[in-house]
C-alpha cells in the first residue's frame, strides 16, 4: 500500500517523534540523553525550526519488495523559481546522482524544492518536480527550470530496478510539506535505507544561536544510508554491538563460516553507501559561505563513524532563507528568446554575513548534523523487503553501552 492519508500520517508523525514508550522503542537521540554539542536546539529540534522551511513525505510500501519513498524539503512558501534562495552543494564523496547540482554550483541558487528519493528514481522524480513547478502561478511562459533531486541506494530492501515512484508520489510529498515536527526514521526517502548495518532513514535536528552570537537558526535533515563504524558521542557502539565496516577483515572469528551463517543480513560491509544532507539557515549567507557551511556538515557526519568510503555518495545541499539575500526574478525571467531565466533578475540587497561571524554557525551545523544522523537511526523501525530484514538499532543495548562509557544523560 502507499502512504496513508493525511489524517493517519499525523498520528504516525506523533508516534515516531514522541518519547520512547519502551526500552527498545523508536525514539529521538535526546530521549537517551544524547545531546551533541553546546548549543540548544530550536522548538522542534528539526530543520523546520528555520522559519518557512517545510518537509513532506510520501512513503511507498507495495507487496513484499517495494520499500522506498520521496521526501521534499521546501525552503519557503512562495514560488521558488520566482524567488530563489542562495544555495551551494558540497560533496564529501561524489559517488552518487544529485540532479541539478551543476547549475546550483554555477549560479549559487536553487529554484525548486529539494527532493530526496532512491537512486534509480531520481529522473522520474526530477521530471515530476519540473511538471509541478511549471504548473504553478506565474510560470506560464517559463521554458527552463532546474529541479534538484538527491538520492541514496535503498536496493537492499527495495526493488529499486522497478523504479517504483510516480508523479503522484512526488506531488504527495510536496503538497504534504508542513512546518513543525518532522516524521523520522523509516518514512519517505528513508523507508528502505540502511545505516551502519542497522535500519537508517530520515533524521533531523536544529541549533539556535544565542543572541550575542547572532541569534540565527541552523537546521539539518538527513537521509542516512551509509556504512562505517558507529560511534555515539564517542562511545564505540558499532564495535560493542558487533556490527561495523571491515569487521570480517579485522575479526578472525567472523570469518568462520559457521559464525557467518548465524549472522543476519546485511553482512558487515566495506563502508560504502550514501547520505544526503540538507542544511537550512536563516542567516544571510551567499553561496560561497553556504558551501563552507556544507563542508562542516561533513564534519558532523564523520563524528558518527563514517569515513566517506569510495562507494559512498555524501552530498550536502545548503541554503539560506533570509529575505535580504533572496534573488527575485525580473519581468523577463521566463527566458523568452534564450531558453533560460533572465540573469538580470533582482539581486540580493546585502553582501551576506561577514566571514568573521560564521564560526558559531559552523559549530551549530556540525552539532545538528551529528544529532540528525542519530535521530535517523533511533527513530527507525525494523523493515523487511525482498525477503530481507534489517533490524532497528537496539536502543536498550545502546543505553547499556552509553552507560558503560559514561556517555550522555540517561
Amino acid at each position: 500500500m502507499r502512504s496513508p492519508p493525511a489524517a493517519v500520517s499525523a498520528f504516525i508523525l506523533l508516534a515516531v517523534t514522541g518519547p520512547a514508550s519502551a526500552a527498545g522503542a523508536p525514539a529521538r537521540a535526546r530521549d537517551l540523553g544524547v545531546a551533541p554539542g553546546i548549543f540548544a536546539p530550536g522548538t522542534h529540534n528539526a530543520i523546520t525550526d528555520v522559519a518557512g522551511v517545510r518537509v513532506g513525505h510520501a512513503t511507498i510500501i507495495e507487496g513484499d519488495a517495494v520499500r522506498t519513498g520521496v521526501t521534499a524539503v521546501v525552503p519557503h512558501g512562495g514560488n521558488l523559481y520566482l524567488e530563489r534562495v542562495p544555495a551551494a552543494v558540497y560533496a564529501g564523496n561524489a559517488f552518487g546522482k544529485l540532479a541539478g547540482s551543476t547549475q546550483v554550483a554555477e549560479l549559487g541558487e536553487i529554484e525548486s524544492p529539494i527532493l530526496l528519493t532512491c537512486t534509480l528514481c531520481v529522473w522520474k522524480a526530477a521530471d515530476a518536480l519540473a511538471a509541478y513547478m511549471l504548473e504553478q502561478p506565474g510560470m506560464a511562459e517559463v521554458r527552463s527550470v532546474n529541479p534538484l533531486v538527491g538520492e541514496t541506494n535503498d536496493g537492499w530492501l527495495n526493488d529499486i530496478r522497478s523504479r517504483p515512484i510516480s508523479a503522484k508520489d512526488v506531488r504527495q510529498a510536496l503538497e504534504s510539506a508542513r512546518g513543525g515536527p518532522v516524521a523520522e526514521g523509516s518514512v519517505g526517502a528513508g523507508t528502505g535505507t540502511v545505516a551502519f548495518g542497522w535500519k537508517g532513514g530520515i533524521g533531523t535536528s536544529s541549533r539556535r544561536l544565542p543572541k550575542r552570537l547572532g541569534g540565527f537558526t541552523a537546521g539539518v535533515l538527513v537521509q542516512s544510508n551509509f556504512d562505517g563504524v558507529l560511534q555515539i558521542l564517542g562511545a564505540p557502539v558499532g564495535r560493542e554491538l558487533g556490527r561495523y565496516a571491515f569487521m570480517e577483515q579485522v575479526t578472525p572469528e567472523v570469518r568462520n563460516p559457521a559464525v557467518r551463517r548465524r549472522r543476519r543480513p546485511p553482512a558487515p560491509g566495506r563502508g560504502d553507501g550514501s547520505v544526503m544532507i540538507v542544511v537550512a539557515t536563516d542567516a544571510p549567507l551567499l553561496d560561497r559561505n553556504l558551501r563552507r557551511l556544507g563542508a562542516r556538515a561533513i564534519m558532523g557526519l564523520a563524528r558518527t563513524g563514517s569515513s566517506a568510503a569510495n562507494g559512498s555518495g555524501d552530498y550536502v545541499v545548503a541554503f539560506s532563507t533570509a529575505e535580504q539575500v533572496r534573488r527575485r526574478a525580473g519581468p523577463a525571467a521566463s527566458g523568452r528568446g534564450t531558453g533560460g531565466p533572465d540573469r538580470g533578475a533582482a539581486r540580493p540587497t546585502t553582501a551576506g554575513l561577514a566571514d568573521d561571524d560564521l564560526s558559531p554557525l559552523f559549530q551549530a551545523v556540525v552539532e545538528a548534523t551529528e544529532e540528525a544522523i542519530y535521530n535517523s537511526l533511533f527513530a527507525a523501525t525494523t523493515v523487511t523487503g525482498q525477503g530481507r530484514t534489517v533490524e532497528a538499532l537496539p536502543l536498550d543495548r545502546v543505553r547499556e553501552i552509553l552507560k558503560k562509557y559514561n556517555v550522555g544523560n540517561r
